[in-house]
């Protein structure tokens, strides 16, 4: 009987594993070919899963596509994982007008061409629907390996293409939302979106809060349990988790992960999790995309040839133009805007989740697939040309456009990008905005927690009903007092109070925020009880309130200082750890040497600022047959220099990312020479000259304009007098600009 069992589980097994191995095996020698002729390996990977499909009968075939298809869910899932690792929402905030105006140009364009496209060919209303979304998409991946191989990563133009990225792939989780949504009603539907829009804000909110609130305190207090074995499960263990919430909830497990990573790269954890995760990433990524390059049909490909020469075309000049026009939209000169629009002309790996999305809601016509993929490789080949081609691009541009065009764009570029002071009444009314959502989330999750979850465990028992309603109150009641009486914005708020056409719209934001308290305590009581006892109970609610707003105050604090400092948490640490003088016993001395495609060739030590940055030390260069020992802060880096740096484990691994210019944390906020424009409103420098303010020895830079009253005057000499409401342009140090307050009272 057992030799029955162990033969029938054979039986079962043998499919499993054979078709794991031959994706693997061609998988592995697409890795070996790419690499050697130097082109992405997701573009390999497609090939080697034509190869093991089955419509290439030269090779073995997957035998049980039903296995494969599973496992390339999950591929999805952890790359959605690995990516919100690489995301996290403080690098959104970061990002600025120009690549969120930019990214949301793009990705409207595109997805009305893309529609209008698919219906001009005669396809579906969900075909034409899903290639405008599938469009509109850059790919990540692709654009990073071609800066690297080009070496322009660290130009100007490259930092707006990294940030429309970031905000792509955050408004390609909510397009696939809305795309569920469509397939199911078939149609717009402006109440349904509206709601799963609303319903995405209040889970994202809701999950995004409570987990770095819960998440990074759970991974401290278990730090010293955590091996790389522990961590790496407890990691998925959270994926995972989140994946249940969000189908639970009736999102995609894709939103999930991300989720979960998103919230998992605020922590101290995110880098050695992303090291530890790579691996498995690595691993059902590629049958991800192995399974992707399975689904290609040739007798498809030729028959919709047509098709994708097409879309290919729409792909690299539609996504160019939207691109550049947005970056022009958002004050950013011509030459700049064009690289932009340029390096985005390409779909990737987010067009094949979304193109798997429509296919496993069965709302997508079989052709679609392998036309995606078709233009996806297409536009890998073209984008590394693309971007060498920009700048040839704009200097035949700027001779073909006439002058008047070409001034209104510089004159709009330089107008845009001059700086204003945020007024102290959108601050005030921001800082409402966002006390009013936060709180009206987690007040409201708490409840329909009690009323959906807890109320149905007591059987209608009276008793029960009290004890859970009084609970609910308790964990509701910091949130309550801080939505309806917590002072927010206080410096703006005590500014307006002075001027008493405030004062109105003040006290009726203060009674909103009270009105949206008393609902939501009516709303829990009304769950409980009936109407005459909810009106008793908030009536002694209210008195509770006024009595003891002290406890509520100092219980609301703790919690928001937790929020806080768990979200701040990885900062802190590694600007401490920067700042902390190497050890010992855990430091160690090792070499490595210069590349000549490294990008800070030819700069001084100190600009490099490695040891501020990454926390390392370079005790010698060895340049040819000299040795520089301890070099001095102005020593330059040179191609063939060998380095030998000091530095703990976890330091000199980040140097090997830096050598490798990948991007780390550390490096995000390195110190660079630009142009800005001040609106001079400080009384500390008004009526003084160049020389007396010392601007110039401030900012390490040089004033190079003044605009007054329109006249613009260029390269000031030291003994000009500053005025009030002047707009200085001055090109210096970032850090030094920034820490200096010009356009403030």
């Amino acid at each position: 009987m057992t030799a029955e069992k162990t033969a029938e589980a054979s039986h079962h097994l043998y499919p499993l594993i054979s078709d794991l191995g031959l994706i693997l095996l061609t998988a592995g020698v697409a890795i070996l070919i790419f690499k050697k002729i130097k082109q992405p390996l997701v573009l390999g990977y497609l090939i080697a899963g034509f190869l093991s499909g089955p419509y290439f009968t030269f090779f073995p075939s997957v035998q049980d596509k039903q296995n494969v298809e599973v496992w390339a869910e999950i591929g999805v899932i952890i790359l959605l994982f690995s990516l919100g690792l690489e995301f996290s929402f403080k690098k959104l905030m970061k990002v600025g007008g120009t690549a969120s105006i930019t990214a949301l140009v793009q990705i409207i364009s595109m997805v009305f061409l893309g529609y209008w496209c698919g219906n001009l060919m005669g396809w579906s209303f969900m075909d034409s629907i899903f290639l405008g979304v599938i469009l509109s998409i850059s790919s990540t991946t692709i654009i990073l390996r071609a800066f690297d191989e080009l070496g322009v990563k660290t130009q100007k133009f490259a930092g707006i293409v990294f940030g429309a990225l970031i905000v792509e792939d955050i408004v390609a989780i909510l397009m696939m939302v809305l795309l569920s949504t469509i397939a199911v009603s078939q149609q717009f539907s402006g109440m349904e979106l509206f709601y799963s829009v609303l319903k995405l804000f209040f889970f994202l909110i809701l999950w995004f809060v409570g987990g770095i609130f819960f998440i990074p305190t759970l991974l401290k207090k278990a730090r010293n349990l955590l091996s790389d074995e522990t961590l790496l499960i407890v990691s998925l263990a959270l994926c995972l988790t989140m994946v249940i919430l969000a189908t639970k909830a009736g999102f995609s497990p894709a939103l999930g992960a991300f989720i979960m990573g998103s919230i998992i790269a605020e922590t101290t954890k995110a880098e050695r999790i992303e090291h530890l995760i790579k691996p498995v990433k690595d691993l059902f990524g590629a049958v991800f995309f192995v399974s992707v390059g399975m689904l290609i049909n040739p007798e498809t490909l030729v028959e919709y040839a047509f098709p994708v020469a097409i879309i290919t075309l729409l792909t690299v000049f539609g996504k160019t133009f939207s691109s550049t026009i947005g970056s022009l939209i958002s004050g950013q000169p011509l030459k700049q805007s064009l690289q932009t629009g340029m390096s985005l002309a390409q779909i990737g790996e987010f067009s094949f989740i979304i193109a798997t999305l429509g296919m496993s809601l069965g709302v997508t016509s079989d052709f679609l697939y392998p036309i995606v993929v078709a233009v996806s490789a297409v536009s890998t080949f073209t984008t590394p040309f693309m971007i060498r081609l920009s700048v040839p691009t704009y200097n035949k541009l700027e001779k073909i456009l006439p002058k008047k065009i070409t001034n209104a764009i510089e004159s709009y570029s330089s107008s845009s990008q001059t700086i204003k002071a945020t007024s102290n009444w959108v601050q005030f009314l921001r800082a409402n905005i966002l006390q009013i959502t936060i709180h009206s989330v987690l007040i409201i999750a708490l409840i329909l927690l009690s009323s959906r979850i807890l109320l149905p465990m007591i059987n209608g028992s009276q008793w029960g009903n009290i004890a859970i309603a009084v609970a609910t109150l308790v964990v509701i009641s910091p949130f309550l007092w801080a939505l309806s009486v917590r002072k927010i914005a206080v410096e703006a708020y005590a500014e307006l109070r002075k001027e008493k056409r405030f004062k109105g719209p003040i006290y009726i934001l203060q009674l909103i925020r009270i009105l949206f308290a008393v609902f939501f305590i009516g709303l829990l009581l009304n769950s409980f009880f009936s109407n005459f006892i909810s009106f008793a109970a908030l009536v002694l609610l209210f008195v509770t309130y006024l009595i003891f707003p002290k406890k509520l105050q100092n219980l609301y604090d703790k919690l928001e200082n937790r929020f806080i400092e768990n979200l701040n948490d990885r900062e802190n640490v590694e600007a401490q750890m920067s700042k902390r003088e190497l050890s010992p016993w855990d430091a160690h001395i090792t070499t490595f040497e210069i590349k000549q495609d490294a990008s800070f060739l030819g700069k001084p030590l100190v600009e490099l600022s490695l040891r501020e940055k990454l926390g390392i030390n370079i005790a010698a260069i060895v340049r040819g047959n000299t040795t520089i020992n301890v070099p001095n802060r102005n020593e330059t880096i040179f191609p063939g220099d060998i380095l030998y740096i000091i530095g703990t484990d976890r330091q000199i691994d980040k140097f090997k990312v830096y050598l490798n210019q990948n991007k780390i944390p550390a490096l995000e906020n390195h110190s660079e020479m630009v142009l800005k424009t001040f609106e001079l409103k400080n009384p500390n420098f008004i009526g003084k000259t160049i020389r007396e303010s010392q601007l110039r020895e401030k900012t390490n830079g040089l004033i190079v304009g003044i605009e007054r009253e329109g006249q613009r005057l260029i390269n000031p000499e030291s003994h000009e007098v500053l005025e009030k409401n002047d707009i200085l342009w001055i090109v210096g140090d970032l850090k030094k600009m920034n820490s200096i307050t010009l356009n403030t009272h």
